[in-house]
């Protein structure tokens, strides 16, 4: 699978191949990977600092929010079930190892799955949908 792919601009220098996967995930912009996406912890930015690309079309949704829950519900609760079924240990302890786990696997994949459904969304210039009058 190539991960790169020419983009016509006529903004600076250097910008080009950018692959959407490793500027989502670092939190860049999806164009030159070089200007910061986020201004906040998940708040969006107005626009690119380095290109000038307009983050007015990224709208990632409940789309980071899906794969976060499915991805750390996954390893959490399969880890919890393991450790219940070979160890057998108390409620409490659950309690101590799997709800700061959680809440580290949570917050450590939001951002860059954020980052890269935008990057995503620009690569195919996904826009909201339209319904073309009769």
């Amino acid at each position: 699978m190539e991960l790169t792919r020419e983009v016509e601009l006529s903004g600076p220098e250097g910008v080009g191949n950018v692959s959407p996967v490793a500027a989502g995930l670092r939190g860049r912009c999806p164009r030159c990977a070089r200007g910061p996406l986020f201004k906040g912890f998940l708040e969006i930015d107005s626009g690119c600092r380095v290109c000038g690309l307009d983050y007015g079309f990224a709208d990632a949704g409940d789309g980071p929010a899906v794969f976060v829950i499915m991805i750390a519900g996954f390893l959490i609760v399969g880890a919890a079930l393991l450790v219940e079924v070979n160890y057998a240990p108390p409620f409490w302890l659950h309690m101590v190892l799997w709800l700061p786990l959680a809440t580290i696997a949570v917050l450590g994949l939001l951002r860059p799955l954020k980052g890269w459904l935008i990057a995503e969304q620009y690569r195919s210039k996904a826009r909201e949908g339209r319904l073309d009058p009769p």
